[in-house]
């Protein structure tokens, strides 16, 4: 287990306090413990140990196939593991009434679809559903969510449009704005950037820094790794279904790891611009020492 790994279950247990003049970071809110993960005879997630930093943005890298979305759906727990558990504020996430995880943690899917003819207004309204009461009326309370929901994304002029007449950009913010109409504090993006040309995805990616200054702890799976080192603040790479490294972008990102997870041999220097780390990819690895 990482030394992260193991100060994160530490403060999730009460075994060491977290700091008390507010200048250390806070105690992880969601974090797995030894999760193991199959898909019938296939194990995915092998024994991981990883919590989520709370109150910074993580990014998740690694190969296709590595584990990066099944180490997500794990967190969000889309998918019951076959050992170990994900606990949320201390307590096992599956042991959770499902409302009560969907108050505290927003996931957007890969490539999520409305029905057919929905509006943006209505869509995003459904994130309201885990704050409604017994009787399930709307309230003042769930329309002022939904409003500042589309404003903060930018598409409240588009509330009275079909989804599935927008751009791919305009469609993955409305998303967004359904899971922020939940008003959660940890939201889960898998793969949030995918299909998108690179304009639409820096916008994507603008959004998910506003909810971080914000305060929203963010979790995101994403393939670029320039764009992972930009915009977030703590990296998980992932290689067979086990963490491999994970700290700060300018720790985790160097030539031996970009080789070592994805099979290239690659340059990393500063960004010019952000200072972040910049991976130069100059060729394959040979066969032998990919993974």
């Amino acid at each position: 287990m990482s030394a992260s790994a193991v100060q994160a279950r530490e403060e999730l247990h009460g075994e060491r306090p977290a700091p008390a003049d507010g200048t250390g970071p806070r105690p992880p809110r969601l974090a797995a413990e030894g999760l193991r993960v199959a898909y019938g005879p296939r194990v995915v997630l092998d024994g991981v140990d990883v919590a989520v930093p709370t109150g910074a943005v993580t990014a998740i890298i690694g190969a296709n196939a590595s584990g990066k979305s099944t180490l997500l759906h794990g967190l969000a727990r889309l998918r019951r593991p076959v050992g170990g558990r994900v606990v949320l504020d201390g307590r096992d996430i599956f042991r959770m009434p499902t409302i009560e995880v969907a108050r505290a943690v927003g996931l957007l899917p890969q490539s999520p679809t409305a029905p057919d003819g929905m509006t943006v207004g209505d869509l995003v309204a459904r994130g309201r559903y885990p704050r409604q009461g017994v009787l399930r009326r709307w309230s003042r309370a769930d329309e002022d969510a939904v409003v500042r929901a589309l404003e903060l994304t930018g598409t409240l002029d588009l509330a009275d449009r079909p989804v599935d007449q927008l751009s791919g950009g305009q469609r993955q913010r409305v998303w967004i704005a359904l899971t922020l109409a939940q008003e959660t504090d940890i939201l889960l993006l898998d793969e949030p950037t995918t299909f998108l040309d690179i304009a639409h995805q820096i916008e994507v990616l603008e959004l998910v820094r506003q909810l971080h200054a914000r305060g929203t702890t963010v979790a995101m799976v994403l393939h670029d790794l320039n764009q992972a080192a930009r915009y977030a603040d703590h990296l998980l790479a992932v290689r067979d279904g086990r963490i491999v490294a994970e700290g700060p972008p300018a720790q985790v990102l160097t030539p031996e790891l970009v080789g070592a997870v994805f099979g290239l041999r690659a340059h990393v220097m500063a960004d010019p611009t952000s200072g972040a780390p910049l991976v130069v990819p100059i060729g394959l690895l040979p066969a032998a020492d990919r993974p």
